[in-house]
């Protein structure tokens, strides 16, 4: 059985698909059958006039996957907006089933498997005649989550609303992963313990600008996953 967890964010920009780089990465280091998947990619990178998931292909890229990235995400939308918004303009219809059944072929492949959301955990999917919300998604999936913050100035506001977010969707969050920390600054090293003691919540992991590595034991990464 695989084992899985899903990534998201406290907003846009914030470094999901990075850290996700460095945790597939991380996995893969340790000689673990690790793989990736998103369901909804908007924004994609054209090149050579071929449509490319550049979110799916750092990853695979950092963490020396040898597979076609573009076959690990259901939904590839060109326009640099919102999932809803991409998918209205480009006349595609996201179905909540297919992400599930796809998803459930993609992750027979690995043992252990790091889904990325899209933008913030607050993402409308679907706004038409369904409403699909990311939340959605990661409830259809079974899957618990680690949230991506940021360290900088502003950042227990954002973390804590979006802990509070997903308490209220009846999600598990495993952890939260701060990314862009200087330990030289008290700023970032206060914003930890308080978005620790605000949220009652661990921040497993602190990630500086550039780190090419996660300093995070193999142990404690591999029991963040859930069977899936």
């Amino acid at each position: 059985m695989s084992k899985g967890i899903f990534i998201t964010a406290t907003g846009t920009d914030v470094g999901k698909t990075y850290i996700t780089a460095l945790i597939t990465k991380a996995l893969c280091d340790h000689g673990i059958n690790a793989g990736y998947y998103k369901a909804v990619l908007s924004g994609a990178e054209i090149i050579n006039e071929k449509i490319i998931a550049g979110d799916a292909k750092l990853v695979f890229d950092c963490a020396k996957i040898e597979k076609e990235p573009n076959d690990y995400v259901s939904y590839i939308l060109k326009t640099p907006v919102s999932p809803h918004l991409a998918a209205e303009l480009e006349n595609v219809t996201i179905e909540l089933n297919n992400i599930y059944s796809h998803f459930n072929r993609i992750k027979s492949e690995f043992e252990y498997i790091t889904v990325e959301g899209s933008g913030g955990i607050i993402c409308p999917i679907r706004l038409d005649g369904e409403v699909i919300m990311l939340t959605d998604i990661i409830k259809k999936l079974g899957l618990e989550v680690l949230i991506v913050a940021s360290a900088e100035l502003g950042t227990i506001n954002h973390t804590v609303l979006t802990v509070e977010y997903v308490k209220q969707q009846g999600i598990c969050i495993r952890g939260i992963i701060l990314n862009n920390y200087d330990d030289k600054s008290f700023m970032h090293r206060d914003n930890k313990q308080i978005i620790e003691r605000l949220t009652g919540i661990e921040v497993i992991a602190m990630v500086e600008k550039g780190a090419k590595r996660l300093n995070v034991q193999n142990d404690m990464l591999c029991s963040l996953y859930k069977e899936i």
